[in-house]
């Protein structure tokens, strides 16, 4: 489970435990004002008696609306959390792929002083080979196409073509690769099937 949906667990079970313990409140409040009325139907009114019912009542009234701000203070501040933390939920990947940029950088700036291409392209292979082992770790992987029956759930079939080779409605060629995000897909594979 990742740090976020901890995080938004950990706020949503927050939630719950203070709407019960808002509820709870609520009932014992009904609960004391439904028994104060029976004493008063029982036994004769007196302004002291009157005077202890009014002072529970805006007791239980004070509590009442601590327990409602404290609880629309929380549920503000967890708010506030949940957007910061969507706000930022892409600096730890961007911080990763600083160091790719970098390379980048330094094979631009080689290339153009030298003007050896050949460097150039070993550079840029080997900086390839950094960006996706950054965005593997984080969870990306590239689908596998060629050969594999279509699948309109991973695949975008951009045209059919007669073969022999293969049988009917499996993919001969992929013309842009397709990316899957853990287990969803980011991106499906535009590919040729055959007819």
């Amino acid at each position: 489970m990742s740090k976020n949906e901890q995080n938004n667990e950990f706020v949503d079970q927050e939630e719950q435990n203070l709407e019960e313990n808002a509820h709870e409140e609520m009932q014992d409040t009904a609960q004391h004002d439904q028994e104060d009325e029976q004493e008063h139907a029982a036994e004769p009114e007196g302004n002291e008696e009157v005077e202890q019912l009014r002072k529970q009542l805006e007791e239980a009234n004070n509590r009442l609306l601590r327990v409602q701000a404290d609880y629309d203070n929380f549920r503000r501040r967890t708010l506030k959390e949940k957007e910061e933390l969507a706000k930022y939920a892409s600096a730890k990947l961007v911080e990763n792929l600083l160091p790719s940029i970098d390379n980048f950088d330094r094979a631009l700036a080689a290339s153009a002083s030298t003007g050896d291409y050949e460097s150039l392209a070993k550079g840029l292979d080997m900086i390839f080979r950094q960006l996706m082992a950054t965005v593997e770790a984080e969870g990306l992987k590239a689908m596998t196409t060629v050969g594999e029956p279509f699948n309109p759930e991973y695949h975008q079939a951009v045209m059919t073509v007669e073969t022999d080779e293969y049988e009917e409605g499996i993919i001969v060629e992929e013309l842009q690769k397709g990316y899957m995000l853990k287990d969803k897909v980011i991106r499906p594979a535009m590919v040729k099937v055959s007819g």
